[in-house]
């Protein structure tokens, strides 16, 4: 019993940690795709894209980084390690997926890919980013 809690209690956790962290992203994503497709989009929708996204990214980064044994600062060695940038690249093709198939502009048409892949691209570069300048203080 007491395992069954601690799996309920990890999966609340990382869809908890998930949605927090799918709020910027989201943000930064409907940014770009309101320029980039020249029309208003579904907020609301491109949140569920970059929430699906964010728990993606979260299980397979922190599978790779347990894997790795690197869980704790300094991170230079995780986001220097091969198997890391795979997933991420990964994690990138996944994202374009979610938002060109979730996320519909206001008169009911898809975007384009190649819109969906300017916002990860936006989203990804904003991340690293932050992340790099966060690993080298």
């Amino acid at each position: 019993m007491t395992g069954f809690l601690a799996l309920v209690s990890s999966l609340i956790w990382w869809v908890l940690f998930g949605s927090i962290g799918a709020v910027v992203p989201s943000v930064i994503a409907w940014i770009v795709l309101r320029w980039s497709e020249g029309a208003p989009v579904v907020f609301n929708r491109t949140y569920l894209a970059c929430l699906v996204w964010s728990l993606f990214t979260l299980l397979v980064s922190a599978a790779v980084a347990a894997h790795l044994g690197i869980t704790r600062p300094p991170l230079a060695p995780l986001i220097a390690n091969g198997t890391f940038r795979m997933s991420l690249a990964l994690s990138m093709l996944v994202g374009v997926i979610a938002l060109w198939r979730l996320i519909p502009r206001v008169d009911a048409r898809r975007i384009r890919i190649g819109s969906a892949c300017v916002a990860v691209a936006a989203v990804m570069a904003i991340a690293f980013g932050v992340v790099t300048t966060l690993a080298s203080a």
